[in-house]
C-alpha cells in the first residue's frame, strides 16, 4: 500500500525470521574453501612510456567492447561468477526476501500544472515505474505513460521532463536498457496520443516547454559540443536553431531555465561534473544577446526565477554560500542584493521561489534542513523533522502555496508531505510501506580523525539491540567526490542488511560537499588521497569502537565510489573481509579518454598532464594491485548499457586480479548486457543483483 504512514511490525519481524534462515545458510565457514579457479585471461606485452614512466597495460584488448573475443570472454565471466554463486546455499531464500523488499508500491514526487497532478508510481506487482496523472488533488490516478509494453523484458523505462502551464502536454524521456542517452516524446494528456515530434536517442538535459506550447528548448551534449536548442512542435529537426554554444568544449554541460511567462531564458554552464558554474542571460521577447550574470572560472552559482527576480545561491565571498536576488533586466554582480548571508555552521545547498517565498536547503553537519524565508530573507519557519534523515524535493510554484517534500532515512522509506506555505502545515500525501519494523533502529552519526587530523563524520544504523563485540557483519560505503553530499537515504539493500543484524554505515569523505567547497577541494586532485584515507579511518574507528573486525568488515561503492574501494582495497587490503565494487573507474591513466570522462578532468586530473600524471598513477587501482598482500574477496558489476563509466574498467581489473589473486580468494565480474548507470533497471533485475551482492557478502563476512 502506499497511502498510510505506517510500518508492518509483524511483516517486519516474519522478515526478519526468513533472513535470520538465509543468513545462516550463507553463512561463511571458509570463504575461499571449494571455489571454483576462474578462466585464464589472455595477456599482451604492452607497455607504454609516460612521462619517463613505463606503464604496462596487459589486458588492453579488453577495451574493444563489440570484439568478438571480448564478448566471449564477458560470457565466460558471467557463467563463471554463476558457478560460484551457485554454490552458496540460501540463495533461494534471499531471493524471497529480496522480493518482499523490493516488490512494493513506490511513488514519486508530484509536479502540479494547470490542476492537475503529475507523479510515477509502481506498482508491486510491476517491474517498472508508470506516469499517471491525476485531474485533482483527490480525483482517481490515470496511466498516462506506461513502458512495459515498450520492451518484452522490461529494460526501457520513462520519465517526465517537463509539463506545460496548462497540464495538457508533455514532454518524457525514454531510455534503453539504463544507458545516459534518451530519446524525447511529446504526448497530449487529454487524448494519451503522442505528437508527430520526436528527438532522437542522444544525450539531452533539461527541455523548456514555452508557455503557448509552440515550441521547447532542448540542451545537447557529451558527444557533441554543448548547445541549446529551440524546437518548433510541429516543423523539422532539421529547422532547429541553435541559440547558445559556441566556443565551448566538450567538458562543457548546460543546463536551461525558462521564466514561468517566457520571457527569459538561463543558460547555466557548468565547467565538469562540479567545476565552476557561469550564468548567461536572454530577453527572449526582446530576442536581445545573451547577458553574462556572472562568469568568473572560479565559483559555483546557480539561479532560479522567483516572480519577477531572479535568486541566486552562490560560493562568490562565501565558500559556504549565500542567496542574493537579482533583476533579469540588469543581473550584473555588482547588482546583487544579498538576502541571506554566509553562515559558518552551514552549507546553503539551494533556494528556490515558493508560494512567494523562498525554500532554502542547507547542510547543518550533513544533515539537511529546509527554511522557509521571504524574499526579503526574514525567516519565516523552519520544516523539521524529529529522527536523523534527509528532506528533499520541494516540488511547487512561485504562484501557489501548495508544495510537496521528501523525507527518508536509511531506516526509514520515503514519504511524501503536502506542505500549506501559507500556514505551514503539512500532511502525508504518500507513503512507501515495506515490510520492516523500523522502530527498532537507531541511526547515529559518529566523528572520528583521518589520517592528517582532519575530523570526519560518518552515519551508522544498527538495530537497538546490537552487541558491539566485533562480529557484526557490517558494511561500509561512501562516495568522496564532484561535491555531492552523501546524506541518510533508504537503500532496499541496506534494509535488507539491518533485517539481518547487520550494521550500516555511510562515511562522509573530503571531496563531497558536505561542508562546502574548500571540503570538496580537499579531496580532489592532488588531494586526493585524503578521501581514500578518510574512508580507511572509518573503517577503523568502527572497528575501534567494536561494531567489528576485518574479517566481518565489507566494503561497497559504485562510480566514483567505485573508485574509492577498489583504491582502499589496494591501500589496506588487511581491513576489509570483502569488496563490492560497481560501475567503477579503475584505470585512472587512460579514463579521460572514453565516453563523457572529460567532463570529469577538473575533478581528478589528468595523465597527459606530467604533474597530475604523478598523482594519479600513485593510486590508479589498476596500476597498485599488491601482488605480494592478501585481498578481500572481490566481487565487479558493471555493464554495457553504462554509457557514463566505461564498463572496460570493471573488464581489465577483473582479469587482473583474476590474474594475480584468483587463485586464493574469489574474484568475481556480474557483467550485465542490458542495464547501465542510469538506473531505470526493471525490479526483477534489482532482485537479481540483490542476491548476487548479499548472498557474496554473507558468504564472506557473515557471522
Amino acid at each position: 500500500m502506499i497511502n498510510s504512514p505506517r510500518h508492518s511490525p509483524g511483516a517486519g519481524r516474519a522478515l526478519a525470521t526468513v533472513i535470520a534462515l538465509a543468513l545462516t545458510a550463507c553463512g561463511p565457514g571458509d570463504p575461499g574453501a571449494d571455489v571454483p579457479l576462474p578462466p585464464d585471461t589472455r595477456t599482451e606485452s604492452l607497455v607504454e612510456t609516460l612521462h619517463g614512466v613505463e606503464v604496462p597495460d596487459s589486458y588492453r584488448w579488453l577495451e574493444d567492447q563489440d570484439a568478438p573475443e571480448t564478448r566471449a570472454w564477458i560470457d565466460q565471466q558471467n557463467a563463471y561468477t554463476d558457478s560460484v554463486l551457485a554454490l552458496l546455499p540460501g540463495r533461494e531464500v534471499l531471493q524471497s526476501v529480496a522480493a518482499r523488499v523490493l516488490r512494493v508500491d513506490a511513488i514519486g514526487l508530484p509536479s502540479s500544472r494547470g490542476g492537475r497532478y503529475f507523479h510515477s508510481k509502481r506498482r508491486a506487482d510491476q517491474d517498472l515505474s508508470v506516469v499517471y496523472v491525476r485531474d485533482g488533488l483527490e480525483a482517481e490516478d490515470r496511466v498516462l505513460i506506461d513502458p512495459h509494453p515498450m520492451s518484452p523484458d522490461h529494460t526501457v523505462s520513462v520519465s517526465l521532463l517537463d509539463i506545460s502551464q496548462d497540464g495538457r502536454l508533455v514532454v518524457y524521456a525514454v531510455r534503453a536498457g539504463g544507458v545516459d542517452e534518451v530519446s524525447i516524446r511529446l504526448r497530449d494528456v487529454d487524448t494519451g496520443a503522442d505528437l508527430p515530434d520526436s528527438l532522437p536517442a542522444a544525450r539531452y538535459g533539461q527541455v523548456n516547454l514555452t508557455p503557448d506550447k509552440t515550441g521547447f528548448f532542448y540542451e545537447r551534449y557529451g558527444d557533441v559540443t554543448p548547445r541549446v536548442m529551440y524546437h518548433t512542435i510541429g516543423t523539422d529537426l532539421g529547422a532547429d536553431v541553435q541559440l547558445f554554444g559556441d566556443g565551448y568544449g566538450l567538458q562543457h554541460i548546460p543546463v536551461t531555465l525558462l521564466s514561468d511567462d517566457g520571457r527569459w531564458l538561463l543558460v547555466h554552464v557548468i565547467e565538469g561534473s562540479s567545476g565552476p558554474t557561469e550564468i548567461h542571460i536572454k530577453d527572449l521577447a526582446a530576442d536581445a544577446p545573451f547577458v553574462t550574470v556572472i562568469q568568473d572560472g572560479v565559483t559555483e552559482s546557480w539561479a532560479e526565477f522567483a516572480g519577477g527576480q531572479l535568486v541566486i545561491t552562490t560560493n562568490l565571498d562565501a565558500p559556504n554560500k549565500r542567496v542574493v536576488v537579482a533583476d533579469p533586466a540588469n543581473p550584473a554582480v555588482e547588482e546583487w542584493t544579498e538576502v541571506i548571508a554566509e553562515r559558518r555552521d552551514r552549507v546553503i545547498q539551494n533556494a528556490r521561489g515558493l508560494g512567494g517565498r523562498l525554500a532554502v536547503s542547507f547542510l547543518q553537519d550533513v544533515q539537511p534542513r529546509v527554511a522557509i524565508h521571504e524574499l526579503s530573507g526574514a525567516h519565516v519557519r523552519d520544516i523539521a523533522f524529529d529522527i536523523v534523515g534527509t528532506i528533499g524535493g520541494g516540488a511547487g510554484r512561485w504562484t501557489s502555496d501548495e508544495a510537496f517534500f521528501t523525507f527518508q532515512s536509511y531506516h526509514r522509506p520515503t514519504t511524501i508531505y503536502r506542505l500549506d506555505l501559507a500556514t505551514g502545515d503539512r500532511t502525508v500525501w504518500a507513503q512507501v510501506e515495506v515490510p520492516i519494523d523500523t522502530d527498532r533502529y537507531t541511526v547515529t552519526q559518529t566523528w572520528f580523525e583521518s589520517k592528517d587530523g582532519t575530523r570526519v563524520p560518518m552515519f551508522v544504523t544498527h538495530r537497538d539491540d546490537t552487541v558491539l563485540d566485533g562480529t557484526n557483519p557490517t558494511l561500509l560505503t561512501g562516495y568522496g567526490g564532484f561535491n555531492l553530499s552523501m546524506t541518510p537515504a533508504f537503500s532496499s539493500l541496506a534494509a535488507v542488511w539491518l533485517e539481518n543484524g547487520g550494521v550500516f554505515a555511510e562515511a562522509n569523505m573530503r571531496g563531497g560537499g558536505e561542508f562546502g567547497e574548500a571540503w570538496h577541494r580537499d579531496g580532489m586532485l592532488e588531494r586526493k588521497q585524503n578521501v581514500f584515507d578518510d574512508f580507511i579511518g572509518a573503517a577503523e574507528h568502527l572497528i575501534a569502537d567494536g561494531y567489528t573486525s576485518p574479517e566481518h568488515l565489507a566494503i561497497r561503492g559504485g562510480s566514483n565510489g567505485g573508485l574509492l574501494v577498489g583504491t582502499v582495497s589496494n591501500q589496506r587490503p588487511d581491513l576489509f573481509g570483502a569488496v563490492v565494487c560497481t560501475y567503477p573507474l579503475l584505470d585512472m591513466v587512460r579514463y579521460h579518454q572514453f565516453l563523457v570522462a572529460s567532463f570529469w578532468v577538473p575533478e581528478y586530473g589528468s595523465s597527459e598532464d606530467p604533474d597530475q600524471f604523478a598523482y594519479i598513477y600513485d593510486y590508479s587501482p589498476y596500476h597498485n594491485v599488491d601482488v605480494t598482500a592478501d585481498y578481500p574477496a572481490t566481487l565487479y558489476i558493471t555493464g554495457d548499457g553504462d554509457t557514463r563509466v566505461a564498463p572496460l574498467h570493471g573488464r581489465k581489473m577483473t582479469a587482473l586480479m583474476q590474474a594475480t589473486h584468483g587463485q586464493s580468494t574469489p574474484v568475481l565480474l556480474r557483467y550485465h548486457t542490458d542495464a547501465g548507470h542510469s538506473g531505470g533497471q526493471p525490479v526483477s533485475q534489482q532482485i537479481e543483483q540483490m542476491v548476487d551482492t548479499v548472498s557474496f557478502l554473507l558468504w564472506q563476512v557473515g557471522p
